[in-house]
């Protein structure tokens, strides 16, 4: 009898080959989409400080030896060993280039980390969101151009960010519109993904430096 073998017929993206890789990627997307979802209600407030036109963030030259860096990663945090990863300016914006375009807009043209504040554990980035119109059938689009801060924390669960603060050159950032923004921890729907939690759970420590973002797992 001839021997049965499962053969896969989805498309594979080598970019997608390491869960933490992956998992960076979807981070942006969903705290990107969470933003632009809870200033569709402030239309008034959009147009004080928005932009009729994106602005062109700088270009993405990719890291070549990342996918190996954390696929080594999540494979010592699965065997339970000690193990660092330490991510650069230049390694999260090619996660960035990775991540999927979910419907408004592709994410390598939104955001780009160019900075740490390690005092603050801040990530500092330049950001280009789109944002809807109240005559959202209209299909116009402004845009928020400015500086977002994302404020790193450690909790029980693992590493975590929010929204820590929006700046737009000449303009006001009203309260209201940065505080939906920080109603959201981009990791959080992670937390509880069967595989991808427990690999969070296991990083003890993630630290802001000066020169990126430090990940340690064991002691």
């Amino acid at each position: 009898m001839a021997k049965i073998e499962k053969v896969p017929t989805g498309e594979f993206h080598s970019g997608y080959g390491c869960v933490i890789m992956a998992l960076a990627a979807a981070m942006f997307g969903f705290i990107l989409w969470w933003g632009w979802y809870s200033l569709t209600t402030m239309d008034r407030e959009i147009a004080a400080v928005a932009q009729a036109q994106p602005a062109v963030l700088t270009a993405i030259t990719p890291v070549a030896d990342l996918e190996k860096r954390g696929t080594d990663f999540a494979a010592a945090i699965k065997a339970g060993q000690k193990a660092t990863l330490k991510l650069s300016a230049a390694d999260l914006n090619t996660l960035i280039l990775l991540a999927p375009d979910a419907g408004n807009g592709s994410y390598k043209d939104m955001l780009r980390v160019k900075g740490f504040d390690a005092a603050k554990a801040l990530i500092i980035t330049d950001a280009s969101l789109p944002m809807n119109t109240a005559k959202f059938w209209e299909g116009t689009k402004r845009y928020l151009v400015g500086e977002i801060d994302f404020k790193l924390e450690q909790t029980e669960v693992g590493p975590d960010a929010k929204v820590a603060a929006v700046r737009v050159p000449g303009k006001t950032v009203p309260d209201e519109m940065v505080k939906g923004m920080q109603m959201y921890g981009y990791l959080g729907p992670w937390q509880g993904h069967p595989e991808i939690g427990p690999l969070l759970k296991s990083i003890g420590s993630a630290k802001v430096e000066a020169d990126g973002i430090l990940l340690e797992v064991g002691k």
